[in-house]
């Protein structure tokens, strides 16, 4: 997962819808990846399969600023939902076979992480936290 934070600093400054076209082709690279890489090991979804946690990480710090804070609590929010995988994240791994599977769960814990984190900043907004 933390390979992931150098591609959100060199990225940080660019426009969103550049970071989302950046992050659509690191997901569709990463299906092929993800599932090349189970069928050489014989594994779905292996732990030394990383690509799926860089576009999940990298998914995640689209929601807030990119800031000391804001990667520290979305590396822990993205590997709770991605350990824990609460519904719909478990079903789907287990469902959704291949590439795409392996792809799919990380994108949807990067989503719940990121919507928690972009929660949690309009409350500190909205109680006169400055962005931190």
């Amino acid at each position: 997962t933390l390979v992931a934070i150098p591609l959100i600093l060199l990225t940080a400054s660019l426009a969103f819808p550049i970071k989302v076209a950046i992050l659509f082709g690191i997901s569709l690279l990463g299906i092929y990846i993800c599932g090349k890489s189970a069928e050489l090991l014989g594994v779905h979804d292996h732990g030394s399969i990383v690509w799926d946690e860089i576009a999940g990480f990298y998914l995640t710090a689209l929601f807030v600023p990119v800031t000391y804070l804001w990667l520290v609590l979305g590396f822990i929010f993205f590997r709770i939902f991605d350990i824990l995988k609460p519904w719909p994240i478990k079903q789907l791994d287990a469902q959704v076979h291949g590439g795409l599977g392996i792809m799919l769960d990380d994108i949807i814990a990067a989503i719940f992480a990121g919507v928690i984190l972009y929660i949690l900043r309009l409350m500190l907004m909205y109680f006169g936290v400055s962005d931190i």
